[in-house]
């Protein structure tokens, strides 16, 4: 007890797990609680230089306008109120899936348990298909599949089964430089060793065979690297991996006997018309079975991203190759600790793999939508990138894919000075600044990982195409100040 007879609390900052407090997300940093305490004080008539926050922070596609794909709403909810299976305002090939799905369900309702902790049998079922048939053929076992609370859910599960040893003997991860920022939160709780590779931002922030070796020799000192993250195509930094990329990366994998994670959320998500997406799967099988029957693969995806943008609905899946028949069992122990994953989620997911097909009443409709989905992005994607690349003193790669840019700042030595005299990162002085008198909110570089001395922000596409244009229009401004008020034009190094 403290003075005064009061009980001392349990759980204090000294108590707390400290893997807990190691754990940061910039994604949902101060950045975008001070975006929503503006937010707020507009809200209740407080005066700022702007009237609105423009959030180009988060890949939220329908926070940021998108209409929803008319065929997914349709079918979860059918799936949520069967009785509406009755209406005849539903097309009938949303209702074959629902009813398909609702079969599926334990009691014939999405709000029970799904039967199997992996998810809904006829779903995943479904996944297997897909994925046929987007890999030409290569074959798909559904019960490799498992259904995730979004993508995230798989990958943290995963990293959980591999993580293991003590001192130099401990998990080593090897993720990207610059990652989202899920990885290096999930190393940080489960207290594995971080691993980083720098991908290269000079080659539109391609793969680089050579700095995975560097990254994994140097790591061999003082861990055990056991596991490869890749993100394809790339967020923060809107890349699309070449074949030989992946080839080099499966090989390296293969020759030194480490776990591949790929994660493949914005695989339909490519806008460089001279560019595809290849999936790991793939290009692993085109490798030969020395290759596709040895190598442990894991690979994601999820309703949140693409062309659905379904975030909220939390739905995803994950595919797991060539793991150990004990292993798979222990993975299927640990995911029913969790249950299953939100049904109506299992049911969003069900529709992104089973879309309407071009006999089906709903295929018109279903495919202009997404296309003008696609079609919309891939147009921001090269306002944003050329916008940008007309400003002294900031460079951005092409946006090839995925939601976001991620381009290079230049901040000058004064600025640099007075944001360590803060205790602050530099980009982060400067995307507080932005906020504060533009009301962009934008994440800094830092918090996805950056080369020393040299400082970015992740943007995305997603906002509508007027609001992006005033958003490139006022952090052109801000820029050009910025520079202005810390006495340098100077251009960055390239």
């Amino acid at each position: 007890y403290i003075s005064g007879g009061m009980r001392e609390k349990t759980l204090t900052m000294d108590t707390l797990n400290p893997q807990v407090k190691a754990v940061e997300y910039a994604v949902r940093g101060p950045i975008v609680t001070k975006a929503g305490d503006i937010e707020r004080g507009l809200q209740q008539g407080q005066k700022h230089p702007f009237t609105e926050v423009i959030k180009a922070n988060i890949g939220d596609s329908h926070a940021m306008g998108q209409k929803p794909i008319t065929f997914l709403r349709q079918v979860v909810a059918l799936c949520s109120f069967p009785e509406l299976l009755n209406s005849p305002s539903f097309p009938e090939d949303a209702k074959q899936r629902a009813r398909r799905i609702l079969q599926g369900c334990g009691g014939q309702s999405l709000g029970v348990y799904s039967i199997a902790s992996q998810g809904v049998d006829c779903i995943r079922q479904d996944v297997a298909v897909y994925i046929e048939q987007r890999d030409k053929g290569v074959p798909a076992d559904w019960d490799n599949i498992y259904l995730t609370t979004g993508a995230s859910d798989g990958i943290v599960s995963i990293l959980k089964m591999l993580v293991s040893g003590q001192g130099r003997s401990r998990s080593g991860v090897m993720i990207p430089i610059p990652q989202y920022p899920l990885y290096s939160a999930a190393i940080s709780e489960l207290e594995a060793v971080q691993i980083n590779y720098y991908l290269d931002e000079d080659n539109c922030w391609a793969l680089d065979i050579n700095e995975l070796h560097r990254a994994y020799q140097a790591a061999k000192e003082h861990c055990h690297p056991r596991v490869i993250c890749i993100i394809n195509p790339g967020n923060p930094t809107g890349q699309v991996q070449s074949r030989k990329c992946i080839e080099d990366v499966l090989h390296f994998a293969y020759e030194e006997n480490l776990f591949v994670m790929s994660d493949e959320v914005y695989q339909d998500n490519v806008y460089s018309p001279d560019l595809q997406f290849h999936s790991f799967k793939k290009v692993l099988y085109e490798m030969g079975p020395e290759y596709f029957n040895t190598v442990e693969l894991a690979s994601f995806h999820s309703t949140s991203k693409g062309y659905s943008g379904e975030c909220g609905f939390r739905g995803g899946y994950m595919e797991v190759l060539n793991l150990d028949l004990e292993v798979k069992a222990q993975l299927v122990k640990l995911l029913s600790v969790r249950l299953c994953p939100p049904v109506s989620g299992q049911a969003a997911m069900d529709v992104i793999v089973n879309p309407p097909l071009p006999h089906e009443p709903s295929y018109l409709q279903f495919h202009k939508e997404k296309s003008a989905v696609l079609g919309a992005l891939a147009e921001k994607a090269q306002v944003t990138e050329q916008t940008l690349n007309t400003v002294p003193g900031i460079k951005c790669n092409p946006v090839q894919g995925a939601m976001y840019a991620f381009p290079r700042i230049f901040i000058p030595p004064r600025a640099v000075e007075e944001a360590k005299s803060l205790g602050m990162s530099p980009d982060m002085m400067y995307c507080l600044r932005l906020l504060e008198e533009t009301g962009i909110c934008l994440v800094p570089g830092s918090g996805f990982g950056q080369r020393e001395g040299t400082y970015h922000f992740r943007m995305t596409i997603l906002p509508t195409t007027e609001k992006l244009k005033v958003l490139l229009e006022k952090l052109r401004d801000f820029h050009i100040k910025f520079l202005k008020e810390y006495a340098s034009l100077e251009e960055p190094k390239r």
